[in-house]
């Protein structure tokens, strides 16, 4: 008998291409196992002295010889003889972790739990045929359905049941032949009899049966599995009865049965629309740390779950979760993201969030654009919503999403949709469109909010339209819209546009109904006898009483107001305000090298107010001969600011006006430049020319 192998085995391995094994006895208790590989065709290992002869005879067939061949002699002298059952190594094993201090078990199930096979063979055709003529049977004709169960042609075998119960259609009839089943006695009443029952009834909502169903299974004792609780929760879910859902998923978790993917996504959705955000989080990291793998679904559910509490950390975590798990969004979870990055009021990031989509190869549907939209709107950047406007006509995106969200049954266009829509049309211009628009919202009982009152007001005033401006304000507040600051602001901007005609009235007339401190500051300023302290204190209450946003557009108005009455003083003591109460902190900026007036966030007015004050300053600083820069810039940008329309052209006639020495810069549009030379000879030329008079 073969002495077992019992004491030190030594094993070295080098990796190289081909594997070759040799053993060598050294001692009768020691071996010494060396792999070395190489590129040649491995050869038999050297046998042992008293038995060379022999090896030498078969050396020459095992040539050629596999290395498990080589090594069965090897295995049947060392390995136990006694068989042992080993599934494991041909199943996926069932991981199961317990602490030995705090026991704790999976809350889901790693897999989906499989389905009972029946029979589909085509072979049955007279039972589907059967199963055929009971569909087209009157749903309402209980009497009729149960005749024509008389009529089977075949036994009423497991297999058999199932396919008629799996291709009955409407619910009713699924649960007429499964109450007929039971009557019979001919079948044991297994748990897949209900669960197909239970589909048909999910399908037509009927959870009240769905939950007779599975008392009835608990009450005869026939097991409920895990497909029988995922039906019960989503058809709970799909009622929105989602107390039931929590409670029949609570149930499950108590007899043991994990939850597998499925059933775990719904009852995340379920929580989440409850509310209950901690149980969600719970929820989602137990079963991560249990194995659980999250869907796009999972995360759509959580991204709106977020949304719909405004909590942008919480969006936040959901893409670091969704890059930790390696998940690519697909549109229906874009689609959330950014509807929950509008409800946190981060339009930024939304923009940031929709360009990634593109990039991803993902086109917006109706859905997105929406969206986006809806959020351009909510923070009044007409710019970008006039840029998506534009690459939704060149990609062929659906360009009238009102009309489609009208004919869609499931999205219909709220207020804010149609908002979106008036800063789109308000932007461009296009006042038949907008006023259009607006009248439908009337029509339709759309509520209309104050940032689709203000795009309305600020398109009419452009075109010029001030009759339409005055009766979409009366119906704006008859159908109680109250007037902000920015709405404020907008009418303002309205008021320096009207100067001079006679519907300049109009307009006072409704900012002296939204702000009667505004008109009565603009008469106080009119008047020429009114002092600087006056204007300044007034000045002061105005804008301590207004939004921050809104100092600022509305000193700029302010300003063009004065400079449309010719009134240049009190232009200038108005910007000498808004500079002093920091409306312009990016005004002026001065370095060694060059000095710059940046009136990009001016209106016209002020620009040209602002353009004078500084000419005067570098007046009197040449005639000090105070220490001067080699460069001068003045920016305007490219006018597109709606309060700075034409900005670059109305700067470049004033500086002709006055004569400076600035010329427009051939590299970068709207910005003029001038050198101290130039600078220094034109302050001399103007004191020569005055001295001369």
């Amino acid at each position: 008998m073969a002495t077992p192998l019992s004491t030190i085995v030594d094993v070295y391995f080098t990796d190289s291409k081909r594997t070759r094994l040799s053993i060598t006895t050294t001692t009768p208790r020691r071996f010494f196992i060396h792999c070395t590989t190489s590129n040649s065709i491995p050869e038999a290992p050297p046998a042992p002295a008293s038995d060379n002869n022999k090896s030498k005879s078969k050396n020459k067939n095992k040539k050629n010889t596999s290395l498990s061949d080589q090594l069965a002699p090897l295995a049947n002298k060392t390995l136990s003889s006694t068989t042992r059952d080993q599934p494991y190594a041909f199943s996926k094993p069932k991981s199961t972790w317990v602490n030995p201090t705090k026991a704790k078990r999976n809350v889901l199930s790693p897999q989906r739990q499989k389905r009972d096979f029946y029979s589909h063979s085509p072979q049955l055709r007279d039972l589907k045929l059967f199963v055929q003529k009971l569909n087209e049977c009157d749903k309402s004709s209980e009497a009729e359905f149960l005749t024509s169960l008389e009529e089977i042609p075949r036994p009423l075998t497991r297999e058999n049941a199932l396919l008629i119960l799996n291709t009955l259609k409407p619910w009713q009839k699924t649960l007429l032949f499964l109450n007929w089943v039971k009557t019979q006695n001919l079948l044991p009443m297994e748990t897949i009899f209900y669960n197909v029952t239970m589909k048909s009834l999910r399908f037509g909502k009927q959870f009240a049966l769905i939950e007779d169903l599975a008392r009835q299974m608990i009450d005869t004792g026939v097991e409920l599995d895990n497909i029988t609780y995922s039906t019960i929760i989503s058809c709970a879910k799909k009622c929105n009865l989602f107390d039931k859902a929590v409670h029949w998923f609570e149930r499950m978790y108590k007899t043991g049965l994990m939850p597998d993917e499925v059933t775990y996504s719904a009852i995340l959705d379920v929580y989440a629309r409850l509310g209950k955000v901690e149980e969600v989080i719970s929820l989602y990291e137990r079963g991560r740390a249990s194995g659980w793998q999250p869907d796009p679904i999972a995360f759509s559910v959580l991204g709106k779950m977020f949304g719909e509490a405004g909590d942008y950390d919480g969006i936040r975590y959901v893409f670091q979760e969704m890059e930790s798990v390696g998940v690519q969004p697909n549109l229906v979870v874009y689609n959330t993201l950014l509807e929950a990055m509008g409800k946190a009021g981060k339009p930024g990031f939304a923009r940031s969030l929709f360009e990634e989509m593109l990039e991803s190869g993902i086109a917006p549907n109706e859905k997105t654009l929406t969206a986006v939209i809806k959020i351009y709107g909510k923070a009044r950047w007409s710019r970008d919503a006039l840029e998506l406007w534009r690459r939704m006509k060149e990609n062929g995106w659906p360009m009238d999403f009102i009309l489609d969200m009208k004919q869609s049954e499931h999205c219909k266009p709220d207020s804010w949709s149609y908002t979106a829509m008036l800063n789109i049309y308000g932007s461009q211009g296009d006042v038949d469109k907008a006023m259009k628009l607006f009248e439908e919202m009337c029509k339709l009982g759309v509520e209309l909010n104050v940032m689709g009152f203000t795009c309305m007001i600020q398109c009419l005033g452009r075109a010029m339209e001030f009759d339409g401006l005055v009766r979409v304000y009366d119906i704006s507040v008859e159908r109680g819209i109250k007037p902000d600051d920015r709405l404020c602001g907008c009418l303002l901007s309205v008021v320096s546009l009207s100067q001079g005609s006679k519907d300049e009235g109009k307009v006072l007339g409704c900012l002296q109904r939204a702000n009667p401190k505004l008109v009565a500051f603009i008469r106080l300023v009119e008047d020429e006898k009114t002092s600087f302290e006056t204007v300044k204190e007034e000045f002061k209450g105005i804008m301590s009483n207004a939004a921050v946003e809104v100092r600022r557009p509305f000193c700029n108005c302010l300003i063009d107001i004065c400079r449309n009455k010719d009134l240049l003083g009190r232009a200038h003591e108005l910007l000498y305000l808004g500079t002093l109460y920091g409306f312009y902190p990016a005004l002026h900026n001065k370095t060694d090298e060059e000095w710059c007036l940046d009136v990009r966030s001016l209106s016209v007015g002020a620009a040209l107010t602002a353009l004078e004050e500084w000419m005067w300053t570098l007046t009197k600083i040449v005639k000090r001969e105070e220490k001067l820069p080699e460069l001068f810039l003045a920016q305007t940008g490219t006018g597109a600011h709606k309060f700075a329309q034409g900005l670059n052209i109305s700067f470049a006639s004033h500086l002709r006006k006055l004569a400076a020495p600035f010329k427009q810069s051939e590299e970068k549009v709207g910005c003029f430049i001038a050198t101290r030379e130039d600078l220094v000879s034109w302050v001399l030329s103007k004191s020569t020319a005055a001295s001369a008079t």
